[in-house]
């Protein structure tokens, strides 16, 4: 059964020009190349919820706890949390549409 991994996190003020530079050339890569399918990418410009939701999608369970056990998602995941607050992930069962 297809999972989801929900992450949500705010940009750390501070940090802003340097965390949309490690999105997009190495987290967003990072994550693909281990396997995951990238599904959603929200972001709030209102009110008091994460400022950013990314969701993304392996093909089971197991696989999920493989790849997030590995060395290169924790060290990927590291370097995120150099720029990001309130960090959160979650795996859900896949569903059609947004889930949060």
């Amino acid at each position: 059964m297809p999972v989801k991994l929900l992450m949500s996190w705010d940009i750390a003020p501070e940090h802003e020009e340097e965390y949309f530079e490690f999105v997009v050339r190495e987290f967003l890569p990072g994550v693909q190349g281990l396997g995951f399918e990238l599904s959603d990418a929200w972001a709030t410009v209102y009110g008091p919820k994460p400022q950013m939701l990314v969701g993304a999608m392996l093909p089971s369970i197991n696989q999920a706890h493989k790849v997030l056990n590995s060395s290169e998602w924790i060290s990927l995941n590291n370097r995120l949390q150099d720029y990001v607050r309130n960090y959160n992930y979650k795996l859900v069962s896949a569903k059609g549409g947004f889930q949060f």
